[in-house]
């Protein structure tokens, strides 16, 4: 058996879709599985670092504010999708799926003119416009909130969440060891900052105006900037042993773990992850993204109170504020992480996979 998965761009995308890959092998022994991602993106480096191969398209999103770069779009999705046919002919898939991210849509496109079977997993609460047009050809849409009738074909719809990192489950038992990895003494607040794998302007920011907050209430903070912002919050943590600044963290087990409240984006991935970990959250949707889905993802929580949200806006007078009002609220917190944790689906990889499968089947 064959099966593609394209897709990527964050880690979002990239992690998720490992995680199907490792489930797909479970179950079939031996499966052959090629990704398919866009050029210069992180998952021409994590793919691989997870034990499978990628070949990369030269596709790139189209920019929301005029520029230049958006005179080259037209050419980059013809050479894609020309490239996206020629992996498929080579490969002869028995399915492909599609994760989201910039090479999603031309390997997904390329497969149904082919009458390849393909699967969507479809991560966010608003579907994009690639997606709602896939899914009419699609043989099953994967999602992760409710009332994605209103974007895809009713019948082809399953609820099965998003998939997570396998070695986000039974946190409690690494605490110690997470403490020794940071060097942080156990029995301060620890407050995790995520920017994302790309960082976030505006949380790295709204951190940055705030540190004397955390050295005030003596918080342990470790701090992920994305690599853009990593060289100033290094020379801003100088001096300041309560902070530990990372580009990027490559044991994320363990930040979890460590941490008593998490700061973060609002993205599918982020937040299926969130409701496994189980700790209290504080949310900041970014504003830059299609439809606005971050708010949307966000609410999904807020409305069960299972996070709190901070506005884009609004973080950079509020956001460490309110996290240190949470941290003092043993109640409140107590209740975010009850109600989060309820909402955790930790089988999503392995239904996603068994969806493929059937699929699979159903065609041959």
């Amino acid at each position: 058996m064959k099966v593609i998965i394209s897709g990527g761009g964050t880690g979002g995308h990239i992690f998720p879709a490992i995680s199907i890959a490792n489930a797909l092998k479970e179950s079939v022994s031996d499966i052959e599985i090629l990704f398919v991602g866009a050029e210069g993106r992180m998952e021409m480096e994590k793919v691989p670092a997870a034990g499978y191969d990628i070949l990369g398209l030269p596709v790139a999103g189209l920019q929301r504010r005029l520029t230049f770069k958006n005179f080259s779009f037209p050419l980059k999705l013809i050479k894609s999708m020309n490239r996206a046919a020629k992996i498929i002919k080579d490969f002869r898939p028995d399915a492909v799926v599609g994760v989201g991210g910039y090479a999603s849509a031309p390997a997904l496109w390329q497969a149904q003119r082919m009458g390849i079977p393909t699967l969507i997993q479809e991560q966010n609460s608003y579907a994009g416009l690639a997606n709602k047009f896939l899914s009419k050809k699609a043989r099953a849409v994967c999602v992760a909130y409710q009332g994605m009738e209103r974007f895809f074909p009713e019948e082809k719809i399953f609820y099965t969440g998003n998939p997570v990192r396998q070695d986000l489950f039974d946190l409690d038992s690494i605490r110690d060891e997470a403490l020794r990895f940071f060097d942080i003494d156990s029995g301060r607040p620890v407050v995790l900052a995520l920017g994302g794998s790309l960082g976030a302007r505006t949380i790295n920011e709204s951190i940055a105006g705030s540190l004397h907050e955390f050295e005030k209430n003596t918080i342990r903070l470790i701090w992920q900037t994305g690599k853009h912002y990593f060289e100033t919050a290094t020379k801003l943590a100088e001096g300041k042993p309560f902070v530990r600044v990372f580009d990027f963290i490559y044991k994320m087990n363990y930040a979890f773990s460590a941490a008593d409240i998490i700061i973060s984006r609002a993205g599918a991935g982020t937040i299926s992850e969130l409701c496994i970990v189980g700790k209290p959250a504080a949310l900041v949707p970014s504003p830059n993204v299609a439809e606005d889905h971050q708010t949307k993802n966000a609410a999904s929580l807020v409305n069960k109170n299972a996070a709190i949200a901070v506005k884009d806006e609004d973080a950079r007078n509020r956001l460490v504020a309110t996290v240190i009002d949470l941290l003092n609220n043993k109640p409140l917190a107590g209740e975010l992480k009850s109600n989060i944790s309820k909402l955790a689906m930790p089988d999503a990889a392995k239904e996603i996979a068994n969806r493929i499968l059937m699929i699979v089947k159903q065609y041959k």
